[in-house]
């Protein structure tokens, strides 16, 4: 039956025929070659060959074939035992497959047994790490933490034996010249084929790179003189710069998980214009009032530049703002402002002056003529001058 199942001839269909039938046409040479050994009274054991299923398909089988004799030793015939190797194939070419990746991967690889001695170290990591795969195999990883934290993946063993993955563990490795550097380690269960948990593999990403230029990042925002804060979804401080500590008097220890718009002196405003930000995506040059909680109470005029910031998969993780203190420049407007105004009012001033000079000018000249005429006018004829008053 189980050969029945495996080349999908019953019985009926091949007793009595030829095994040529099984045999593609390529690997007749070998047939006759097994068939002479057999002849000769050897066995033939666990040779790697190809067979013909009844429809057609080609699949490895790995035969041994051995003599049957009489009752009086003569070699009568063969016995043939096929094991498919189908799976086994695939398993072994997947594995192969899986070993060019982790040979070629840019990423450090390695494995180890539960215990945590070293099974396996790719070339990413001999690079990553200056040791050889010859160095650190049959060793405890151990060796490559700092002293200070050898324990910290040995509790992690626990977790691995009960089948979890640990995922981005960030710590500190030492290479072979000394030199500590800054790692994100995956770690992940090796399971045999019955499930049970034998080893765990591990992936180490070098992480000096990103965080120097976190660092740089750092430094940039630090040297600015615009404050900037990194607010949650729900409104809360959760980064901020010295700009923001020197405008708020607040430190940064005490600012990050404080409500973003209760350091403004309108509250109000500023959790809508935050709301606004989550909804439209950003913001330009938005007016707020920062309050000082300093000694003496400070406000500074600001103009806020916020948007929102994404993960890779598009979530919301918050908002990122930068205000910038314009708390001079309000003023000098403001200054301008009432020097325009008083300008405004002395012109004013000036202008009814003017009507008010004018109008005498003008009642003086009026007042002349009058003059002019009476003394053209002078006194009638023939009165006397004693009539004249």
């Amino acid at each position: 039956p189980a050969a029945e199942r495996m080349f999908g001839y019953s019985s009926e269909e091949s007793v009595g025929k030829s095994a040529r039938l099984l045999v593609p046409d390529d690997r007749a040479d070998e047939m006759l070659a097994i068939s002479t050994k057999v002849k000769a009274g050897q066995h033939v054991q666990d040779v790697e060959t190809m067979r013909v299923r009844k429809g057609g398909t080609v699949f490895p089988v790995s035969l041994t074939v051995s003599p049957i004799r009489d009752e009086d030793g003569e070699i009568i015939g063969a016995s043939s035992i096929a094991r498919d190797l189908t799976e086994q194939r695939a398993a072994f070419e997947a594995a192969q497959h899986m070993a060019a990746i982790i040979e070629g991967s840019d990423d450090a690889i390695s494995s180890s047994t539960l215990e945590g001695i070293i099974t396996s170290w790719n070339p990413a990591f001999q690079k990553l790490s200056g040791y050889s795969s010859e160095e650190v195999i049959g060793k405890p990883g151990s060796f490559l933490s700092p002293e200070d934290r050898v324990g910290e993946i040995d509790a992690l063993l626990s977790k691995i034996k009960a089948g979890e993955h640990v995922e981005g563990l960030e710590t500190i490795l030492v290479r072979k010249d000394g030199t500590m550097f800054p790692v994100s380690i995956t770690f992940s269960p090796i399971h045999d084929a019955d499930g049970t948990v034998v080893g765990l593999s591990t992936i180490t990403h070098d992480l000096t790179k990103k965080k120097e230029a976190l660092e740089l990042a750092r430094s940039m925002i630090e040297a600015s003189l615009d404050s900037f804060v990194a607010i949650s979804p729900d409104g809360k401080i959760t980064d901020a710069n010295e700009a923001t500590v020197r405008l708020t008097g607040v430190s940064r220890h005490q600012l990050i998980g404080t409500s973003f718009s209760e350091y403004f002196t309108d509250p109000e405003k500023a959790e809508g214009i935050y709301q606004q930000v989550l909804e439209q995506g950003s913001v330009t040059d938005f007016p707020l009032t920062l309050r000082h909680r300093g000694g003496h109470e400070t406000l500074t005029e600001v103009l806020y530049n916020a948007s929102v910031y994404s993960d890779t998969r598009g979530k919301k993780l918050g908002v990122f703002a930068a205000a910038r203190d314009v708390t001079k420049r309000v003023q000098a407007q403001r200054e301008n402002a009432e020097q325009q105004a008083r300008a405004l009012d002395r012109l004013a001033e000036l202008e009814r002056f003017q009507r008010l000079t004018v109008g005498r000018e003008l009642k003086m000249i009026e007042l002349k003529k009058q003059v002019e005429y009476l003394k053209k006018s002078g006194p009638a004829r023939g009165v006397e001058p004693d009539d004249q008053h």
